[in-house]
Formats: structure tokens, C-alpha cells, sequence
């Protein structure tokens, strides 16, 4: 059995959240830890929001978009 299989699913809102945060970190052209730096969290936290292993706060939301430079709205729009 693959140890995949025993893993618990991850919701599918943190994963497009993930990949919305991905997607505009790398249209800004910035590494994670450079996110990281203009959002003021830690720059393994990037990664954590990423794989989809946090559920963010609105306080880290907040932080992101604007180390993001974009609306929260944004990155909301792209779970829906």
C-alpha cells in the first residue's frame, strides 16, 4: 500500500488557495522567501500555505495580498 493512500485528503479550498498564492507569487517574480520578507511571516510558512498544509488567518491574508501587491478580493476570486 502506498503511504499516499493513508494520508488524509487535504481541502480542496487550501489547496486552490495554495496554488492561487503560487501562481501570484510567481507572476510577481518572487521566491518564497522573498514573499516571505515583503509580508513579514516566515519564509518556510511560503511553502506551508503552498502545499497546502495551513489555514491561513485573515491577519496572513492580508499580509500576503499586499506583499503580493493585489487586492485580497484576488486571491479569494480564485477559490471560488
Amino acid at each position: 500500500m502506498n503511504s499516499k493512500e493513508n494520508m488524509p485528503k487535504k481541502p480542496s479550498t487550501l489547496v486552490k488557495f495554495g496554488h492561487a498564492i503560487r501562481d501570484e507569487r510567481k507572476k510577481a517574480g518572487f521566491s518564497q522567501e522573498k514573499l516571505a520578507e515583503l509580508a513579514d511571516v516566515h519564509r518556510t510558512y511560503i511553502g506551508m500555505i503552498e502545499r497546502a498544509e495551513k489555514n491561513i488567518t485573515l491577519l496572513n491574508l492580508g499580509k500576503l495580498a499586499k506583499g503580493l501587491g493585489i487586492p485580497i478580493s484576488r486571491l479569494i476570486k480564485k477559490i471560488e
